[in-house]
């Protein structure tokens, strides 16, 4: 009864208005809707000899596949499946992705994770007995060319900057974290080619390339950029990126050597910032949140113990550039030496 219901009153709409329906139109009627809705259930696949296309659509995938939904509201079903309110507020907050709830992830003392860019099993604590003044002395025409080439970058980042190290240093990660995410992606493709293990390099350079966006993270809750320095910021990463990207293809030796000498202005940059915080000429605020987090910094650390660690992440990425570097001059590849992997 309610099948013939349904059929009759399609019928009749039709011939009253003189034109074919779409679909969208057709469910935009209130009677139809209303007919479909509460007719839909006894209807399936199998249910119609054959499809009935009414102005392209096809009814029959509609009394099928969409019958269940259709007997709740849509709006409800979304709230029901995909999120929940929080106790107390009016709050809608995801509660799970395709039916995978989140697990619940504390910290040590039991309170609840508030980051969800980073967990607990990668925070680190940063290895602050590394020797913060070594330096790759250039011994041939390579290594010359990086050396010069990385104090001919550090000429406009001084006139534009000066002192300004909280600036500066945020220019600077902006940069820092392009190699690595370079390095790691074209190792990665070198892998899928050649059917070749990279010996642990992806990793460490991925690594690299993520820990340097947490010092920008990090150094963007202590400055905050004006208009001007993210257009700059904008021009920079674009020239960089892909001058770094046709530099390590041509020369893997020469991007590592440029990324080398590039961390050892990265360790000046940060001595210079740390001096002027403990003669008073840059406040010494608390540390941000996330910064007490990810490196696991005591709950009351201030900004210089913040700088101190970013420093040691420096003088790390320097020996690994630098080590890398000194593979490809002996004539060999990445894979077949073991990659610092473990540090962050």
């Amino acid at each position: 009864m309610n099948r013939l219901l349904t059929r009759t009153i399609l019928k009749r709409c039709m011939i009253n208005s003189g034109r074919n329906f779409n679909g969208e139109n057709m469910m935009q009627s209130p009677v139809l809707t209303a007919a479909v809705v509460l007719n839909s259930r006894p209807f399936h696949q199998g249910v119609m000899a054959r499809d009935e296309d009414f102005g392209n659509f096809n009814w029959r995938r509609m009394m099928s596949s969409a019958a269940e939904p259709a007997a709740k509201a849509p709006s409800v079903k979304q709230a029901d499946a995909t999120t929940e309110k929080k106790e107390g507020g009016d709050d809608v907050v995801p509660a799970s992705y395709w039916g995978i709830s989140k697990s619940k992830i504390t910290r040590e003392d039991g309170s609840e994770w508030p980051w969800n860019c980073f967990m607990p099993w990668d925070t680190y604590q940063s290895n602050l007995s590394i020797d913060l003044s070594k330096h790759h002395v250039p011994k041939n025409f390579l290594d010359k060319f990086a050396y010069r080439t990385v104090k001919l970058m550090r000429v406009p980042t001084d006139v534009f900057f000066q002192r300004r190290y909280g600036c500066r240093a945020m220019m600077l990660e902006t940069v820092a974290a392009v190699p690595g995410m370079v390095g790691g992606m074209l190792l990665h493709l070198r892998s899928l080619r050649k059917f070749q293990q990279s010996g642990g390099w992806i990793k460490a350079l991925l690594e690299e390339a993520e820990n340097e966006r947490m010092h920008l993270m990090t150094m963007v809750e202590l400055v905050k950029p004006k208009w001007y320095e993210r257009l700059l910021v904008l021009a920079v990463q674009g020239v960089f990126f892909n001058a770094f990207f046709v530099a390590y293809i041509a020369s893997p030796k020469l991007a590592h050597r440029i990324v080398g000498y590039l961390e050892e202005e990265a360790v000046h940059s940060y001595t210079e910032f740390l001096k002027d915080i403990e003669s008073g000429a840059i406040e010494n605020v608390p540390a941000p949140a996330i910064a007490i987090d990810y490196w696991r910094l005591p709950k009351d650390a201030t900004l210089k113990e913040v700088i101190t660690v970013i420093r040691a992440d420096e003088a790390h990425h320097r020996d690994v550039n630098h080590f890398a570097s000194d593979i490809h001059f002996q004539g060999k590849e990445l894979r077949e030496a073991p990659a610092p992997v473990g540090y962050h």
